[in-house]
């Protein structure tokens, strides 16, 4: 499999992360790929030879889709040559650009077909003609910054503010505080910031830590696991594990082991 993790052009950069390829060309490859949460929702196109698989939901996906905050872990299961493009969007983009309930979209996806007008059945024309994901990558960029021209008025960038804050600080942050700095007060803050997200505040601070553990231990970034326990932030090791198995399934040395 090649993988490749591409830094969105400075246009998009206000609403999109990062942008992942993937790619096989063995026809007899069967491929899985586990994804956990991130605090991420984002959009994908694929392109398989038998169709691209969620599991455990056993959902077969369209070509163009969009999906919300994973907040139990899922794998996607393609058998033979595919190509797939992750866009990773920041998660107060999905109200706002696409009209969608972000809590209706957690371990969930949106078919990008019914999108308003024709613009996603276009858009989804067009990437199936191109074949470099350097063009695919572009058309994507634009069907992006269509939305961002139409909807950015309906961006609630104050509650953007306080994502990109929890993200930078790897949610490590008092959101009390977080929600002063922003001048609302904890109702108002909560509400805004579900109806942009999908799930509370501290909810997705615990996704943004868990995220940073999880890369720590997946990278092998450490010596002895109470660095990862106190490098985020966590209380002490029983509590990164009751965090670690609630978004994996697993305890970390069950999880390392596996790898």
């Amino acid at each position: 499999m090649d993988f490749k993790t591409i830094i969105p052009d400075k246009l998009i950069s206000l609403f999109v992360k990062s942008i992942l390829v993937f790619e096989e060309q063995d026809k007899k490859q069967k491929t899985i790929l586990p994804f956990f949460a991130d605090g991420y929702p984002g959009l994908i196109f694929q392109e398989t030879s038998n169709g691209l698989l969620v599991n455990p939901h056993n959902k077969l996906m369209p070509a163009f889709f969009l999906y919300g905050q994973t907040i139990h872990p899922i794998e996607l299961e393609m058998t033979g040559a595919y190509k797939l493009i992750v866009f990773q969007l920041y998660p107060f983009v999905l109200k706002s650009f696409f009209n969608v309930e972000p809590k209706d979209l957690n371990d969930n996806c949106y078919n990008l077909d019914q999108v308003e007008g024709n613009k996603g059945i276009e858009t989804v024309l067009e990437l199936k003609e191109a074949q470099h994901f350097k063009d695919r990558v572009e058309i994507i960029t634009s069907f992006l910054l269509s939305l961002f021209e139409n909807k950015q008025k309906e961006l609630d960038l104050t509650i953007a503010g306080g994502i990109k804050q929890i993200i930078n600080r790897k949610g490590q942050l008092n959101i009390e505080e977080l929600y002063k700095e922003l001048h609302l007060t904890e109702r108002t803050f909560e509400r805004r910031f579900f109806k942009s997200v999908g799930v509370n505040a501290k909810q997705f601070a615990k996704i943004i830590q868990f995220q940073h553990s999880f890369e720590q231990l997946t990278l092998k970034d450490y010596t002895k696991l109470t660095d990862i326990v106190y490098a985020n932030g966590f209380a002490d090791q029983s509590h990164f594990i009751r965090v670690f198995k609630a978004f994996t399934g697993k305890t970390p040395l069950a999880f390392k082991s596996q790898k």
